[in-house]
């Protein structure tokens, strides 16, 4: 039997009717809309259709966006001193900034991210966050992470007590994924801001030997390693939930790093590329950002 295809486009607007209602809200209390600032470096296409298709969300919900783009000649020196001038409102004011991966390869992509102060860093990239959600007191999540946690919630996917493997080990999806599964739930929590999930987590990569034999222990097989179907039929186990959060351009299309076609005919569950966790990762990007601005407002 084909396994049951989750939705991500399909989340991924509720979250927004949800953040459109809690936007509104913020702005009858503070007088102002919260605003996200992303700076573009270059010009790389695929970049420019992310950040476009993060500003057209952020106008849905309420949350205005500014784009600052510049040279892809610009250096490291250049970009954090333009990255501090805006967090400190020179560039006008900023909840939360979002540096655009990939940077070129000429610029120390660390230190421009590390230039994000903590409070605006909407990506959850910076040491002081993920520091806090490595001891389980998460406050702004990597959004890919954050939105895998929230499909699998919404989707009734049990993660207690379940074995979860992921495959890659970033600290953008692989590591906090990891960190949110394996969780504690705490007495309180918001779906998809670090609820925990009380998983078993293997974390696989390039070095790990006899991955196809790993990823068949899985009841939840997330691939996030950028390799075009990787993940084949022969690796999971049947009934498994599968998460492709790859996304690959093979001969003009997008592809994931899992081997659809085959894969939906073991699985229980799966993700499609496009359509499944890209979606979710703007929404959660808006969900931080709105936590932005409330913590700023809080603070006067």
């Amino acid at each position: 039997m084909a396994a049951e295809v989750l939705d991500g486009r399909a989340l991924a607007r509720r979250i927004e009717d949800e953040l459109r209602a809690e936007v509104d809200t913020f702005v009858g209390m503070f007088r102002r809309r919260p605003k996200l600032v992303v700076v573009l470096v270059g010009d790389l296409a695929a970049s420019a259709s992310y950040v476009k298709s993060k500003a057209a969300a952020a106008a849905r919900v309420g949350i205005d966006s500014e784009v600052v783009g510049v040279p892809g000649t610009t250096t490291t020196e250049e970009l954090i001193s333009l990255v501090r001038d805006i967090a400190v409102g020179r560039q006008g004011p900023a909840d939360g900034i979002l540096v655009q991966l990939p940077l070129p390869v000429h610029v120390d992509t660390v230190a421009v991210l590390d230039a994000v102060p903590p409070d605006q860093d909407v990506d959850g990239f910076h040491p002081h966050n993920a520091g806090l959600l490595s001891q389980g007191r998460p406050q702004f999540v990597p959004c890919t992470a954050a939105g895998v946690q929230r499909l699998l919630i919404d989707a009734g996917v049990e993660t207690a007590g379940k074995h979860a493997v992921i495959v890659g080990r970033s600290d953008i999806v692989g590591k906090p994924l990891a960190l949110l599964l394996a969780a504690k739930p705490p007495r309180t929590a918001a779906p998809g801001q670090g609820g925990g999930c009380d998983a078993t987590v293997t974390i696989c990569h390039s070095r790990s030997a006899d991955l196809a034999a790993i990823t068949r222990q899985a009841d939840i097989l997330v691939a996030a390693v950028g390799r075009p179907k990787l993940i084949t039929a022969g690796m999971v186990k049947p009934g498994a939930t599968v998460i492709d959060v790859g996304i690959n351009r093979v001969d003009g299309k997008l592809v994931g790093d899992v081997d659809f076609g085959p894969v939906c005919e073991v699985a229980g569950k799966i993700t499609p590329v496009p359509g499944g966790v890209g979606p979710l990762t703007v929404a959660m990007l808006l969900a931080n950002t709105l936590l932005a601005a409330e913590l700023r407002a809080q603070r006067g």
